[in-house]
């Protein structure tokens, strides 16, 4: 009997042994997405990749012309169907963007989602875009309006002047946008424009700024960036599609996203075959160039 039972010990312990071998061992933690900023763009519908942000720092995402594996991983960890991102809209949460899908061989949007996006204050609709990320949002201050009359017409004297400065003589102003906002919280709007003149039948003068109030109450450029397009140096051709936006340097929105306390002002610049993006930052008091993206969409 004694035989018995030990020997019934020894099976029940080597079985245990022959199971604890078999269990499968547990698969390793997927790493967490890395927080990310995009732009909400085609009246909300849809979403692009704009950068990481890896340490208070920009960094550049998946590209439309990478390979097709790289867009697919990408693809599969940000654009699940249902995900939801917060809106950026005027610094601070605006709402939400929800991925309804995405198609890694679609000609031309391969790594780009089509999105349905939940404003809470103003609509997304034509040049008014807005950025959308999974990073924490600690701006709770929302400030994104037209300007007054007044704050137009001193900011339309600045920007006549550095036409002029151009060596030009601006018969009429055009714009595609004028926004205010407050950059630093300050309770003192910031201006984001992108305006334009006809030099001549075939050539066009850009201007894109950022423009701030100095000592005395004025504004002046915190930033600028002037550029001439003749129709010769058009992909199309026709320098009517300069006059409808493209090559214009855009506003999408404002977001600290490295926790200095000031937002950062992103913007969008439409080509024909894909977009670009920049984002400024103030440094040492001064409003500059930080982050160059690009994403390639399709041959023109």
């Amino acid at each position: 009997m004694i035989l018995r039972l030990l020997a019934g010990g020894v099976i029940t312990s080597l079985l245990t042994i022959v199971s604890v071998a078999q269990k499968p061992k547990p698969k390793p933690a997927k790493p967490p997405a890395k927080s990310i900023i995009f732009a909400v763009l085609n009246d909300g519908g849809t979403l692009e990749p704009i950068g990481y942000v890896n340490k208070g720092r920009l960094e550049q995402p998946v590209d439309g012309s990478d390979e097709l594996s790289i867009i697919t991983a990408f693809n599969k960890t940000y654009y699940k169907a249902g995900a939801v991102y917060k809106l950026v809209f005027g610094s601070a949460n605006g709402g939400t963007v929800t991925i309804k899908s995405s198609d890694v061989n679609a000609e031309c949007s391969r790594n780009m989602a089509t999105v349905v996006t939940n404003a809470t204050k103003t609509p997304l609709k034509g040049l008014v875009m807005g950025l959308a990320t999974n990073a924490v949002i600690k701006n709770t201050n929302s400030v994104r309006r037209r300007p007054t009359p007044a704050e137009r017409t001193e900011i339309e004297v600045i920007v006549k002047n550095e036409f002029v400065a151009q060596k030009l003589a601006p018969k009429t102003l055009h714009y595609h946008n004028l926004t205010a906002l407050d950059l630093d919280n300050d309770g003192k709007p910031e201006f984001v424009g992108s305006y334009w003149i006809e030099i001549d039948n075939l050539t066009r003068g850009l201007l894109f700024f950022i423009a701030t109030q100095n000592k005395s109450g004025k504004y002046a450029f915190g930033f600028k960036d002037y550029q001439s397009v003749d129709q010769s140096k058009v992909m199309s051709g026709d320098i009517k599609n300069v006059d409808e936006g493209v090559y214009h340097e855009l506003l999408l929105d404002a977001f600290d996203y490295n926790g200095d306390g000031v937002s950062e002002v992103f913007t969008y610049t439409q080509s024909f075959e894909g977009a670009g993006f920049t984002a400024y930052a103030k440094v040492g008091g001064a409003w500059k160039n930080v982050f160059e993206g690009s994403n390639y969409h399709c041959a023109y």
